[in-house]
């Protein structure tokens, strides 16, 4: 399993916007400057949240984006299965239940499945504020357990 470019920018933005909670709306301009992306590639990320209830917005000069919630509500798990889809390693272990001709006879089903369910845990395990904490106690991006 491959975390795309856009999952991994949504991350970014989101951890941006926490950590700027409590300065209102944020432009996607501030954002795409502080973090060296396009401003378009960002629009295009942003669009994939908007029937959700992750983030606020506001229109005019004095707009921009924020998050509904506390960073402590939002995990790494539910912004990257809405930027990449299932997180699943293969698709008979997805969580549509997609079964293909061999999962009766199938000795490598359970690894498949178990696979997910460590990587879902994980990082539904881990939310912007615990990122923001880590990088605040170690200095650098590594988020370790």
């Amino acid at each position: 399993m491959k975390i795309s470019t856009k999952g991994r920018y949504a991350l970014r933005m989101f951890i941006y916007l926490a950590e700027n909670k409590g300065k209102g709306f944020v432009s996607l301009k501030e954002i795409a400057a502080d973090q060296n992306i396009s401003k378009k590639y960002l629009e295009q990320i942003i669009s994939l949240f908007g029937s959700s209830d992750f983030l606020s917005a506001n229109r005019g000069p004095q707009g921009g984006y924020m998050l509904s919630k506390s960073p402590d509500k939002y995990t790494v798990g539910e912004i990257l299965r809405i930027t990449e889809g299932d997180l699943a390693p293969v698709a008979c272990a997805a969580d549509n239940n997609a079964e293909c001709g061999r999962s009766g006879v199938c000795k490598t089903l359970s690894v498949w499945q178990g696979l997910s369910k460590v990587v879902n845990e994980y990082l539904d395990g881990i939310t912007l504020q615990d990122i923001i904490d880590s990088y605040g106690e170690s200095g650098s991006d590594d988020y370790m357990i």
